[in-house]
């Protein structure tokens, strides 16, 4: 078992642990009960069926055997689904059940599960404690750590949300046997991400990782728990320092550069209705969007990029992307939440683990086309003719 603590710089009393761990769902009840308030006794686990199908007896036994008495309440499966019809929904759902403030909301499933139930327990009485308990990687590595929750509006994704941090995030680790192929895809590129954002031995680590085990799950394999564990803590870390992404930020460790490979994958995730890419498959065509502008702009070693390129390859194939309409994709891009003084915001890497912010004003509008073609054309990364 890994544990990681975090500590909020901003709020110092407030602190959790993340724990991973290979079977930890029949331990939830006892983890919850003791990070949730004395007073908490209804608990509502929010999850998908299909999820809640594989997990959802064990982790409400667990709660019942802890003292706690739950009830749950079951969101349509997808990105599409993460809106505010379905948050009214959830909303509602707590309201029937008689949650009071210091009851609690637990989120059993993916990226989509843990934003929406966790902003439903940002807004439900003006806030009251949930617990992640993340089943994918993408979720693992990423979604489940640092209190951002949003729902899609019309106007692009994450639109609408809150920062609400979790009183506790529990990762079995036995959960990822169970995913398709993709999903491990999508969480494999977050991971890449993050290293390549933010720390050269985190990037290291996760290739050397990715190139010795590839696509298979081995719960017993130490190196898988320290790794999630290990990228756990490098975004604890930089959630730490800069909890609400403090916009007027631009050095290494603001909370901004988390959202390298972001800028493109929300436009892809937009311009095709939230349906052809996972998430984590979408920020892996946008970090070689984001790689190919900083080659381009003299920032970044064109090897880098190959590396980069070989690192996205290694996590699996993506969708097809060269078919999607470039005008499309660039008016998504112009509607990007994180402008500031209405200027597009990228995140470039100067090298593998060190990124920089660079204003839209500074890029051409041919080199941003280029960048897109170069990404988008040719074999998707990750099949066997991008492997010769």
């Amino acid at each position: 078992m890994q544990r990681v603590g975090v500590r909020l710089r901003a709020h110092a009393e407030q602190r959790y642990e993340i724990i991973v761990g290979d079977g930890l769902l029949s331990s939830l009840g006892d983890e919850a009960r003791r990070a949730l308030p004395d007073a908490a006794r209804l608990v509502a686990l929010i999850s998908n069926e299909k999820v809640f199908s594989l997990y959802g007896e064990t982790a409400m036994e667990s709660l019942r055997r802890a003292g706690l008495s739950p009830v749950h309440w079951l969101m349509k499966d997808g990105e599409r689904h993460k809106n505010l019809r379905t948050l009214e929904r959830a909303v509602r759902f707590l309201s029937l059940a008689g949650l009071e403030r210091s009851d609690a909301v637990i989120a059993l499933g993916g990226g989509v599960v843990g934003d929406l139930a966790g902003f439903a327990a940002s807004v439900y009485l003006r806030g009251i404690p949930f617990v992640q308990v993340p089943t994918t990687l993408l979720a693992q590595v990423d979604a489940s750590v640092g209190g951002k929750t949003a729902v899609n509006l019309a106007a692009g994704k994450n639109m609408a949300g809150a920062f609400h941090q979790p009183r506790a995030v529990l990762i079995d680790t036995r959960t990822l046997t169970t995913l398709p192929a993709r999903d491990l895809t999508a969480g494999w590129c977050e991971a890449v991400k993050q290293g390549a954002t933010g720390s050269r031995p985190l990037f290291d680590k996760t290739y050397d990782y990715l190139k010795s085990a590839g696509q298979k799950i081995s719960t017993t394999d130490a190196r898988l728990k320290e790794l999630i564990a290990a990228q756990c803590a490098f975004k604890a870390g930089i959630v730490r320092g800069d909890e609400r992404e403090e916009m007027t930020r631009s050095d290494g460790r603001s909370r901004r550069i988390l959202n390298f490979g972001h800028t493109t994958a929300h436009a892809l995730e937009k311009v095709t209705g939230f349906r052809r890419f996972r998430h984590g498959e979408a920020v892996g065509y946008g970090m070689i969007v984001a790689g190919e502008l900083s080659v381009g702009l003299g920032l970044l070693d064109p090897s880098e990029l190959e590396l980069l390129r070989s690192a996205v390859r290694l996590c699996g194939r993506l969708p097809r992307a060269s078919d999607l309409d470039e005008g499309m994709i660039l008016d998504a891009l112009s509607h990007d939440k994180k402008r500031v003084g209405g200027q597009l915001q990228w995140v470039l890497l100067e090298r593998l683990g060190r990124a920089t912010i660079v204003d839209q004003s500074e890029i051409a509008p041919g080199l941003l086309r280029a960048s897109l073609r170069a990404a988008f054309n040719g074999p998707p990364p990750g099949n066997s003719r991008a492997r010769k």
